[in-house]
């Protein structure tokens, strides 16, 4: 069975055992976080939600916080200056431990 759940304003399709990365949540490592956000249940039986699907949730645990690979901007005028920033976005990576419907 599967899911998509909305974490923060994005979705994302999980299923027991996957491993994801969202956007930074507040909880400390090893703690389990209920998602009742819950858009659809896949499987046998498929569930649509309007918008949610009643009585569905999505169980986690939080694994690991910590910042995305390094994104280099370049900005440059033709004759006058560059400029190079650099920006690395913090994130939660979450263990989908089970699916409920």
């Amino acid at each position: 069975m599967y899911g998509i759940v909305e974490i923060k304003g994005h979705q994302y399709k999980v299923k027991a055992g996957d491993i994801i990365d969202v956007q930074k949540m507040e909880e400390e490592v090893g703690t389990t976080v209920e998602l009742d956000q819950v858009l659809f249940i896949g499987g046998d039986a498929p569930k649509v939600g309007t918008p949610v699907v009643a009585g569905a949730k999505v169980v986690a645990e939080v694994i690991k916080q910590g910042r995305a690979r390094k994104v280099i901007v370049l900005k440059r005028k033709p004759g006058k200056y560059q400029t190079k920033n650099g920006h690395r976005q913090y994130f939660t990576a979450l263990k989908i431990t089970e699916v409920k419907a």
